[in-house]
C-alpha cells in the first residue's frame, strides 16, 4: 500500500514539475530568473522537488528497516551470519598481516607493539567466531528443518482415541508454528524487495552517493541468500504438508473405524446386560427368593455375563489371539505354581457349583485345626465360601461365641470334610437329650415318658423329613428312613443313662432341644418312683458296709438269677 501511495506521489509530482516548466517556458521564455548562484528558479524547484522525493524514500527505507528489524528472528539469523563472515574475513587479514611481520627478520619496536596489537585483536575475533560458530556451515538449517514428528500413535482401542486426538492436535500446532515460520520469510523476503527499489530509486537521483550503493550491496546479498533459503524451504514445506496430510487421514481414518468398533462391542456388551437383568426378573418373579436355587442361579447369571462381557472385549481388542493364546500357555506352568491356592481355589468353586455338595444358605459344620465352626453359607465367591456363624450347641459347647463371619478357602473341599446339615432339600437334623435316673426309679415309665414328649414336639418334623427321604431314596441308597423318636438306655456308673432322639429343625435345634429338657424335668419330678441320678458318695464311720437286699427274679428258661439292686 506505501509503495503504491509513493508511487502516486512521484508520478504527481513529475507530472507537476513538466507542467509548471512548460508554463514557464511558454509564458517567460527569454526572462527566466536566475538566482545568484546561476541557478533558475525551473531549477530550483526541481531540486526541491528531488530533495523531497529523497526525504520520502529514506522515510520509508527507515520504516523498512525498523519492521525489518523488529521481532524477527531471520533478520537476526542473517546478521549472525553475515558478521561471522566479516569476522572471518578480517581474522584472514589478520592472519596475513601478522604472518607478515612475523616472517621479517628483525622487528624494531613499533612493528613489534603493531604486532602485539594485532594478536590481541585476533584473540577477540577468534573469541567471537567461537560464538558464532553455529552459524558457519548452515545458519538457516534449524528454522528450515520442521520439527520431528513422533511415531503416529495406534488406535487400538477406545482409550487411545483420546492419545490420537491429542497428537492430531500436537501435529496440527507443529504445522502451524512451521507454516508461519514460512510466511514470516516470505513477508521478510518482500519487505526487502520493496527496500531495494527504493534503493534503486535513491540511486537515480543522487548517482554520486556512496553510501547508498553499500547499502543496496547488501540488500542484493541478503536477498539472495534468503532467496535460496526459501526456495529450500518452500520445497521442505510441500513434502511436510503432505506427509501431515498423510497422517491426519490416517488418524481420522482409525479414530472412525475405533469408534464404530466400540459401538458395535458397547451395543453387544448392552444387549448381554439386558439379557441379564431379563433373566433375573424372570427368576425373581417365578422362584421364590427363599429358595437355595435362587442365589445360586443369580451368581451364575452374573459370572456368565462378566466372563462372555470379557470374551468380547479381549477378541474385540487383541489383534492376535494366537499370540494371547501361546503366552498364556507358557504362563501357565509358572502361574499354577507361583498361584497355586488361587487355582486349586478356583477349582473348587468349580466343583461347588458343579457338584452341588454346598450351596448358599446351606448350614454347615467346617473343622479347621481342631476349631469347629457351624452357620449358615451366606455367599460363595470364585475365590472363598463365607459363613456366618450362628448360635448353635456347638458354640454353647466349645467355642462359647458366636455371630463371627468365617471365611473359608474354596480350595477347602479337597482337604477337609464339610458337614452339611441341609443338603438338597434336607431340612431337619436328628437331635439328643441324655439325662440319667437312679437304677431303682421306674425305668419304663421314664422311657415312656421322654418318647411321647419327644414324639409330641417333633410329629411335624417327622412327616417333613419322611417325604424328602423318600424324595432322595431316587438319587441315594438310603435303608434307614425311619423317622419316630428313638429312645436309648445304658447302665452308667451313677443310674441308668436315657437317651432321647427326635428331629428337629436343622436352624433352631437349641429351641426345640430347651423346651423338651425343660418339660422331661417337669414330667420327672412330678412322678414319685422315678429319681434323676446324678453323682453320691456315702461314708461309714465304725460300722460294716451294708449289703443291699437280694432279690430273686425269674429268668425266661425258669432259672433264678441273683440280681442286686443298689
Amino acid at each position: 500500500m506505501i509503495k503504491i501511495w509513493l508511487t502516486v506521489l512521484l508520478s504527481s509530482l513529475l507530472l507537476f514539475g513538466e507542467s509548471n516548466s512548460i508554463q514557464a517556458s511558454d509564458a517567460t521564455p527569454h526572462n527566466s530568473v536566475v538566482n545568484p548562484e546561476g541557478n533558475t528558479s525551473a531549477q530550483q524547484a526541481e531540486k526541491a522537488e528531488t530533495e523531497s522525493m529523497k526525504e520520502l524514500l529514506l522515510q520509508r527505507i527507515n520504516q523498512l528497516d525498523e519492521e525489518l528489524k523488529k521481532d524477527n528472528i531471520w533478520s537476526k539469523i542473517y546478521s549472525n551470519y553475515r558478521t561471522y563472515l566479516l569476522l572471518k574475513e578480517e581474522n584472514s587479514l589478520l592472519d596475513a598481516k601478522i604472518e607478515t611481520l612475523e616472517n621479517k627478520y628483525k622487528l624494531n619496536k613499533e612493528q613489534k607493539a603493531e604486532l602485539k596489537q594485532y594478536q590481541i585483536k585476533k584473540e577477540t575475533i577468534i573469541g567471537k567466531l567461537q560464538l558464532l560458530e553455529e552459524y558457519e556451515k548452515d545458519p538457516f538449517g534449524k528454522m528450515v528443518l520442521p520439527e520431528h514428528i513422533d511415531t503416529v500413535p495406534s488406535v487400538g482401542n477406545p482409550l487411545a482415541i483420546i492419545g490420537a486426538i491429542s497428537f492430531q492436535k500436537k501435529l496440527l500446532s507443529q504445522a502451524d508454528e512451521y507454516n508461519a515460520r514460512y510466511e514470516s520469510l516470505t513477508q521478510i523476503i518482500e519487505k526487502i524487495k520493496e527496500e531495494e527499489k527504493i534503493l534503486q530509486e535513491l540511486i537515480a537521483l543522487d548517482k554520486e552517493n556512496s553510501e547508498y550503493r553499500l547499502k543496496l550491496k547488501n540488500i542484493k546479498d541478503q536477498l539472495k541468500t534468503l532467496a535460496q533459503v526459501s526456495d529450500i524451504f518452500e520445497t521442505t514445506q510441500g513434502i511436510y504438508t503432505k506427509k501431515i496430510d498423510e497422517i491426519k487421514i490416517k488418524l481420522r481414518t482409525d479414530i472412525e473405524n475405533e469408534v464404530l468398533k466400540g459401538a458395535t462391542i458397547g451395543g453387544a456388551i448392552l444387549f448381554l446386560l439386558f439379557l441379564l437383568f431379563l433373566g433375573k426378573y424372570l427368576v425373581r418373579k417365578y422362584m421364590p427368593s427363599d429358595n437355595n436355587r435362587f442365589y445360586t442361579i443369580n451368581k451364575f447369571l452374573n459370572f456368565t455375563f462378566i466372563t462372555i462381557a470379557v470374551l468380547i472385549l479381549l477378541f474385540g481388542y487383541i489383534e492376535n489371539v494366537s499370540y494371547l493364546v501361546t503366552v498364556l500357555g507358557f504362563a501357565s506352568a509358572g502361574i499354577a505354581i507361583a498361584m497355586k491356592d488361587w487355582f486349586m481355589s478356583l477349582m473348587g468353586w468349580f466343583v461347588i457349583m458343579i457338584g452341588g455338595a454346598v450351596h448358599v444358605g446351606d448350614r454347615v459344620k467346617l473343622i479347621r485345626n481342631g476349631v469347629e465352626f457351624v452357620g449358615d453359607i451366606v455367599d460363595i465367591s470364585p475365590l472363598r465360601i463365607t459363613m456366618h456363624e450362628d448360635v448353635t450347641l456347638t458354640t454353647y459347647m466349645v467355642n462359647k461365641r458366636a455371630g463371627r463371619m468365617i471365611f473359608i478357602p474354596n480350595n477347602y473341599i479337597f482337604t477337609e470334610m464339610i458337614a452339611n446339615y441341609t443338603h438338597d432339600g434336607l431340612k431337619t437334623v436328628w437331635d439328643g437329650i441324655d439325662f440319667t435316673v437312679t437304677f431303682d426309679s421306674n425305668i419304663h415309665k421314664t422311657v415312656s415318658i421322654a418318647k411321647e414328649i419327644s414324639k409330641k414336639y417333633s410329629k411335624g418334623y417327622a412327616d417333613i423329613t419322611r417325604k424328602q427321604l423318600n424324595r432322595l431314596r431316587n438319587q441315594y441308597s438310603i435303608r434307614n428312613t425311619g423317622v419316630d423318636p428313638r429312645i436309648f438306655t445304658f447302665i452308667e456308673p451313677y443310674g441308668m443313662k436315657i437317651s432321647v432322639w427326635y428331629l428337629t429343625n436343622s436352624y433352631a435345634t437349641m429351641a426345640l432341644r430347651s423346651s423338651i429338657s425343660i418339660e422331661i424335668i417337669e414330667r420327672i419330678q412330678a412322678e414319685s418312683d422315678i429319681s434323676l441320678a446324678f453323682p453320691t458318695q456315702s461314708v461309714y464311720l465304725d460300722k460294716g458296709v451294708p449289703k443291699p437286699p437280694f432279690v430273686p427274679m425269674q429268668s425266661s428258661d425258669e432259672e433264678t438269677d441273683k440280681v442286686y439292686l443298689a
